[in-house]
């Protein structure tokens, strides 16, 4: 299964990408989510799953079951979009509470075993060199924390040039 989270208006990604959610879990902003409260719930009353009940409560197991994960966020000072990054935060069911080193740093262990690739597609007028450099060492941070096997990155000018760089929808 791959999974798409956007932070497009609906209308702007059924225009884009017409054909995209037959093939593709998608995940767009409806309105309903809340955000990461930290009570470790997802870990300890309903293990892999967010106590929060409001329709982005099963995330740790939608990517246990993901091969590529595809993040088309606007580049905000060199991060996720609000959306974009609630929907990550509200992932951390998919890791343990537990911890391990790794290349001398702490990461949580794995509570399942896939490997999945990460696409990650960042939009904005007027990105500067410096929030680019944000942006990659962020997504190759998530990449060490999410245990991806293989990712890539880009920029766009705006959300109309995306589809030149969102290929494998």
């Amino acid at each position: 299964m791959n999974i798409l989270i956007h932070d497009l208006s609906n209308e702007q990604f059924r225009s884009l990408f017409p054909e995209a959610s037959d093939r593709v879990r998608v995940i767009s902003d409806n309105g309903t989510i809340r955000h990461c409260v930290g009570c470790f719930g997802c870990w300890i009353k309903t293990p892999g799953r967010c106590v929060l009940k409001d329709g982005y409560d099963n995330m740790g197991e939608l990517l246990s079951r993901c091969e590529t994960l595809t993040v088309i966020s606007r580049c905000v000072y060199g991060c996720y979009s609000s959306f974009v990054k609630n929907v990550l935060d509200r992932s951390i069911p998919w890791l343990l509470p537990f911890f391990k080193t790794r290349n001398n740093e702490t990461h949580h262990k794995r509570r399942y075993q896939n490997n999945m690739r990460l696409a990650v597609h960042f939009y904005g007028e007027n990105i500067t060199a410096e929030e680019r450099e944000t942006a990659k060492k962020l997504v190759k941070a998530n990449c060490a924390n999410f245990y991806v096997s293989d990712y890539e990155i880009s920029f766009s000018n705006s959300e109309d040039e995306l589809y030149k760089e969102v290929t494998f929808i």
